[in-house]
């Protein structure tokens, strides 16, 4: 694994001066004295450790701005207590492995003991070859590999499924269901309306092509359309108001009688204006009535 090595951030030194220059945490002047520059602000040596250094994830101590500092993985060691958790051998300088308990170890003491086997190969994974890892379980990246092609995965994407893993393209043949519409397999995602698979790019309003995956629509047979475009050009207009009967809110109930429809609230006497809804009616001339106005005809 590779690492970064630097020295701590610079220190320097301010000679005497009229202008005061003082330390951003204490306020304690920094002529003449060594001070680091931290994100814009400067600090004396003090504060520095105290406030602004990192902390060495082996001997915790703070790392100091003349002290040289190794980082890996957002941990940070002193130059000195970077070494093999096991057998204290120096890894500056050298390959090693992190392990579950933060600890650094080296190439030897990986191999030898409690190393990480493949689940592929049952072989231990030496640091330095690269592997994959999931859920806790981890391959070399040559013997993570699909189970129905066995072709190398790698670092590709993949899908599992039960205790085994697949490559895009055999899970979609084998597993994924295909859109109503395309044809296609759905990797992610999708729609489904009357248990039918749709890619949401596929379920559109048929005059508008707005998806309509969470949206209102209306299916006519095999077409959607959204509230819109089913008002403009699908519904049916009432034959008293004009205006399209949508089944949505208020109206949803309909009234149809010889190929004409009226919104529930629609349908009254002509002549009287009594709604007749689910009551008798005459229709005369295109037109409602009740049966008392009829009689006057």
């Amino acid at each position: 694994m590779a690492y970064h090595r630097h020295a701590g951030p610079t220190a320097y030194t301010v000679g005497t001066m009229s202008e005061r220059f003082d330390c951003h945490y204490c306020r304690d002047p920094l002529h003449g004295k060594k001070y680091v520059q931290k994100d814009g602000r400067h600090c004396c040596i003090k504060c520095f450790e105290k406030f602004c250094a990192n902390t060495c994830a082996e001997c915790r101590k703070p790392i100091g701005a003349d002290s040289k500092e190794l980082h890996f993985k957002n941990r940070y060691w002193h130059d000195n207590c970077f070494r093999c958790f096991k057998c204290s051998t120096s890894l500056v300088n050298e390959p090693f492995m992190l392990k579950e308990n933060n600890k650094v170890w080296c190439n030897k003491c990986t191999a030898s003991e409690n190393a990480t086997h493949c689940k592929g190969c049952q072989k231990p994974i030496i640091a330095g070859d690269q592997n994959v890892e999931y859920k806790k379980t981890v391959w070399h990246k040559e013997c993570f590999i699909c189970f129905e092609c066995k072709k190398v995965i790698g670092t590709a994407s993949f899908f599992p499924k039960d205790n085994e893993i697949y490559c895009t393209s055999c899970h979609e043949q084998k597993f994924a269901k295909a859109c109503v519409k395309c044809k296609n397999a759905i990797t992610s995602g999708g729609v489904s309306y009357q248990d039918q698979p749709y890619h949401a790019e596929c379920f559109v309003c048929a005059t508008c092509t707005k998806k309509l995956g969470g949206q209102r629509f209306t299916a006519v047979e095999d077409q959607f359309y959204c509230v819109d475009c089913y008002k403009s050009f699908v519904a049916k207009k009432c034959n008293k108001c004009k205006n399209p009967i949508t089944g949505f809110g208020r109206g949803a109930s309909v009234v149809t009688h010889e190929g004409h429809s009226w919104h529930d609230y629609c349908f009254s006497c002509k002549k009287c204006s009594v709604p007749l809804a689910n009551k008798p009616f005459v229709f005369h001339s295109e037109q409602v009535y009740c049966p008392s106005c009829a009689k006057k005809l």
